[in-house]
């Protein structure tokens, strides 16, 4: 089983349609998993959750998609809150009922078990899966096993930040953003589980 795993696409289809791995979908991957924040920021995002729609088995909702679904608060830091607020204005406003009803619909959290690994998959943590900043070497991620259903496989996204980290016998993998990278560069980053082993990449 190969998977793709992206996140924080934020209505961006130019990185979209960069992205090499979602170009051999689905020649080379057999599923496409989403980890939330479709939308706001960029310009497109009608034809971001029509692509999405028409290609992942698996879509969680992020703290984005519920405030453009919702017309509610994106919680978003003092930095980033009035271009927030202005895009989601925006991307309500471009939005079709049927698009914000999808984003309404979409699961906080889920839950997958392939060849014997369990998948728990949430846009930023499992005990707060819509808003709470989590960074990368935060100990919290070594204590979410509770919350995370005995997952073997954590996965998250939310900060933007690529990163795989291993706590005993569970592993956490935020893919980073594909739409808005926090990294320094331009560069659209996702991640890949082939048959047990993730691989980061950009």
């Amino acid at each position: 089983m190969r998977i793709c795993i992206i996140s924080d696409l934020h209505a961006n289809l130019e990185a979209l349609h960069a992205c090499e791995a979602l170009h051999a979908l689905p020649q080379s991957y057999d599923e496409l998993w989403v980890l939330g924040d479709l939308v706001n920021y960029g310009p497109d995002p009608a034809a971001t959750i029509e692509f999405v729609r028409s290609r992942a088995s698996l879509v969680i909702r992020g703290n984005h998609d519920h405030a453009a679904g919702f017309a509610a608060d994106c919680g978003c830091s003092p930095r980033f809150l009035a271009m927030a607020e202005a895009t989601r204005d925006y991307t309500i406003a471009t939005l079709s009922d049927a698009d914000k009803r999808y984003l309404q619909q979409l699961p906080t959290s889920a839950r997958r078990q392939i060849e014997g690994t369990i998948f728990f998959l949430c846009h930023a943590t499992p005990a707060n899966p819509l808003y709470e900043y989590r960074p990368p070497d935060s100990p919290l991620w070594d204590a979410t096993e509770e919350a995370s259903h005995g997952a073997n496989v954590l996965l998250a996204g939310h900060t933007h930040l690529q990163f795989s980290h291993r706590s005993g016998e569970r592993i956490v993998v935020n893919p980073g953003s594909l739409g808005q990278s926090k990294m320094g560069n331009p560069l659209a980053r996702y991640a890949v589980w082939d048959d047990g082993h993730f691989e980061l990449k950009a």
